[in-house]
């Protein structure tokens, strides 16, 4: 009798802690933000999160306003969606609210890849240099010299590159600023004498397309890699693509290449420095290059889409572009060398400048999230004070919360290429309630984990549209085409992509 009493408390005790850690003993505290856990233990909101994350957060603020936390499989989410708090989250110090937590399970699931404490600085001190400043004159000019060796290499060539060319818009623009980039930060084919410079321009032309159609099926299959979904042979593709890139951008074969940037070099040298093995500095490389040309691409897609459906925006542009380089001395036309757009002329584009940032209000959708380190109060612009739980996780939305909000931005579904511009070429301040924002845009991110190549991938966007409105007349195939829907499973990790591609014609201007 003992026997199965004391297996029976056993068995009590292993249920009850079992359904502890599935959440259904947690309960709401006073000066908490609302709790909403579901109908499903463990799971809670984690089916509609996964199939419509914005959707989901948007029901969830009508239900609760502007603070709220929610359990998504197994772990306790408090979204934030006043942007008057952002200041005060993005600026908390790490013992409370803590990045790299959640980012570090994120990377070693998705890369492979296992970061040292060092490596947040290690990689914004190497941007700092690099990627900012003086150093962001010399990765533009590398960035440009590969533009022209993708795009312009063959203009000579007679009246018939004047005749229409159709492609499809996300392929073409994907493809062409992923290579860019892509031989611009990890170096090019070495020369093997003077006179074969041509044949090394063409290597690089063929193994640059090489990488981008393996670096596309791995973007395709990230979003359910990042949730752990994918089925069987997904995974195993997943693993193969791992170790191709692994390989590709492995520390031995990039010895063996010309013009590495030396924000590439740079990393690797200091990971060295600090006892990362060679293997796993190999796995560093290949997250480098899904963070710095994973979403440069789909938003020169999206930018040059809009251009086209909107006339007038694409028209001033145009025409900004076109007064840019007749003032720094570079003229388009058969026969003359290609022109060669500086970090300077770049920055005198208020216009395209605007309309970048406008694109991305529209289509970047990254999830700001922080670990919970210990309970921590955070005020809300209407005087309110709440507790964050220790052990909890602490997430923005800033796409909801800010870009499309239309407080913010009205008529926040409409792309206005001007709207963060003043007729002076000034930027524009923007309000909410009256009062001045802050963080009125939010696709790098913001504080410490802002992204340390926004600079980088915003030249990268300007110089390839640049390049396109200069040489090109541009229009959709389909002048009435719609706007193509999103791919909903990608909400929160960056530039949204197209469910479809959009085709579109070009042909030279001269």
């Amino acid at each position: 009798m003992a026997l199965w009493v004391t297996l029976l408390c056993i068995l009590i005790a292993l249920l009850l802690g079992g359904l502890y850690l599935l959440g259904a003993f947690r309960r709401w505290r006073p000066n908490e933000p609302p709790l909403d856990k579901g109908t499903i233990p463990w799971v809670g909101y984690l089916l509609d999160f996964r199939k419509d994350s914005s959707e989901f957060l948007k029901r969830m603020q009508r239900k609760h306003g502007d603070i709220f936390t929610v359990l998504i499989g197994g772990h306790y989410f408090t979204f934030v969606m006043d942007p008057f708090c952002f200041g005060a989250i993005v600026k908390e110090s790490r013992s409370k609210l803590d990045f790299r937590t959640f980012a570090s399970k994120l990377v070693l699931q998705v890369f492979g890849y296992k970061p040292i404490e060092a490596n947040h600085s290690i990689i914004q001190a190497s941007s700092t240099k690099h990627l900012m400043g003086d150093g962001l004159t010399v990765m533009t000019q590398a960035t440009m010299e590969n533009f022209q060796k993708l795009m312009l290499f063959d203009l000579s060539s007679g009246e018939e590159k004047r005749v229409w060319q159709e492609c499809g818009l996300f392929y073409y623009c994907y493809n062409i600023v992923f290579r860019a980039g892509y031989l611009a930060l990890y170096g090019t084919e070495p020369l093997q004498g003077a006179d074969n410079k041509e044949k090394a321009n063409e290597q690089d032309r063929i193994h640059s397309n090489q990488v981008f159609h393996e670096f596309r099926k791995y973007d395709r299959l990230f979003p359910r890699l990042a949730y752990a979904v994918l089925p069987p042979k997904d995974k195993i593709e997943a693993e193969r693509l791992k170790r191709l890139f692994w390989s590709i951008l492995s520390v031995k074969k990039s010895w063996q290449k010309d013009n590495i940037s030396g924000w590439i070099s740079d990393q690797n040298q200091l990971l060295a420095d600090s006892g990362v093995p060679e293997y796993m500095r190999d796995r560093f490389m290949f997250m480098l290059l899904w963070a710095s040309q994973g979403n440069t691409g789909p938003t020169a897609f999206w930018l040059l889409f809009y251009l086209m459906k909107h006339p007038e925006a694409m028209k001033a542009v145009k025409e900004e572009v076109d007064k840019v380089a007749r003032e720094n001395g570079q003229e388009v036309k058969l026969g003359s060398p290609p022109i060669n757009i500086t970090r300077d002329m770049l920055n005198q584009t208020p216009l395209l400048d605007s309309a970048v940032e406008e694109t991305l209000r529209l289509v970047a959708a990254p999830i700001l999230v922080r670990a919970v380190l210990q309970d921590t109060s955070l005020k809300t612009s209407s005087g309110r004070e709440y507790t964050l739980r220790k052990g909890d996780r602490l997430a923005l939305f800033p796409h909801i919360s800010v870009q499309m909000n239309p407080e913010i931005h009205p008529e926040p579904h409409k792309f206005r290429y001007d709207r963060f511009v003043n007729p002076d070429g000034t930027k524009k301040d923007f309000y909410k309630n009256g009062k001045r924002l802050k963080y009125f845009n939010m696709p790098w991110g913001a504080g410490v984990s802002i992204c340390p190549g926004r600079f980088f991938a915003t030249a990268e966007i300007k110089l390839f549209v640049f390049l396109m409105l200069s040489y090109y007349d541009l229009e959709l195939v389909n002048r009435e085409e719609e706007i193509p829907a999103i791919d909903v499973s990608r909400w929160g990790f960056g530039t949204m992509q197209p469910v479809r591609d959009v085709w579109f014609r070009y042909r030279l201007r001269f």
